[in-house]
């Protein structure tokens, strides 16, 4: 059975919502809908994120199941902005095609989602890292198309700024390879690019995409400064999809609280929490 955990009253912080292409966000945690067991599964995972915005992908084999049912039809439009992604594309004339896709049938059904854009352009099947020269390409060609990219790429802070300075509305540095769950990997990398993206616009939303595995990773991504984090394997691929989502959702939160407070400097050597005064010293070899 699963249980869901509720998080207790939020305290007061001086986090303002975050804002991507014009938007305000409350949650700042982004999930997929891939992967699941069930539809039914997959809608009350969502519902136990806490999360606005969700991804989908277009491609007519990712958005409709054996039965010919469309993953759309299991999701509440009204509630949930659908951020369609290009997953699947490894070239930027294919990335392109499909964010148009994307566009049209969000403009279909009225969904806020429609012009925005999760683009991947992926270099190979085995490791999913991005093609740097495909994703530039196709990011400048969808600015000037009028879409608002959130682009997905590695955590080379040349790479993101590159991205940032072809109009993207949204830069998505990876914590690790899609799907493999090993978390943050080099955080220096996610500082450098959180770094050089806001240097002179404090405000530009930079999200930790993919890589996540287990709650502690998104509650890191967030203490480093991270805007938002995007996950979705962590989620659908746990044994209790719908607890962990209610997971990742507190330390999301959790992580974002801990940012704001602003950690202590680390210190090689102990700091008493009570006064010494009196107490009695201790010098090893005497």
């Amino acid at each position: 059975m699963t249980t869901e955990i509720k998080p207790a009253k939020a305290h007061a912080t001086a986090d303002a919502p975050l804002r991507i292409a014009g938007r305000e966000l409350t949650s700042r945690l982004l999930v997929g809908t891939g992967k699941y067991t069930s539809n039914d599964l997959m809608r009350d995972a969502l519902d136990a994120s806490g999360a606005q915005v969700i991804t989908v992908a277009v491609r007519r084999e990712r958005l409709f199941n054996a039965e010919g049912k469309s993953l759309l039809d299991a999701i509440d439009l009204d509630r949930y902005t659908i951020l369609p992604n290009t997953a699947g594309c490894f070239t930027a004339d294919d990335a392109v095609r499909v964010a148009r896709l994307g566009r049209e049938l969000l403009d279909q059904l009225g969904n806020p989602g429609a012009g925005w854009v999760k683009l991947e352009v992926l270099g190979d099947t085995k490791t999913l890292l991005p093609d740097p020269v495909g994703t530039l390409e196709a990011t400048r060609e969808l600015v000037a198309d009028g879409f608002n990219v959130l682009c997905y790429t590695s955590d080379d802070p040349i790479s993101a700024v590159r991205i940032k300075d072809a109009g993207a509305a949204a830069v998505m540095p990876a914590g690790s390879p899609i799907g493999s769950g090993q978390g943050v990997l080099n955080r220096n990398n996610i500082v450098l690019c959180l770094e050089l993206l806001k240097a002179g616009d404090p405000g530009y939303p930079v999200v930790v995409d993919a890589g996540v595995g287990a709650a502690s990773d998104v509650s890191i991504a967030m203490e480093l400064g991270a805007d938002a984090v995007l996950l979705n394997t962590a989620i659908a691929h746990a044994r209790d999809p719908v607890l962990m989502a209610s997971a990742m959702r507190l330390a999301c939160d959790a992580g974002r609280a801990s940012y704001l407070a602003g950690r202590i400097a680390k210190k090689l050597y102990a700091t008493a929490s009570s006064p010494m005064e009196g107490a009695i010293s201790y010098i090893p070899g005497e």
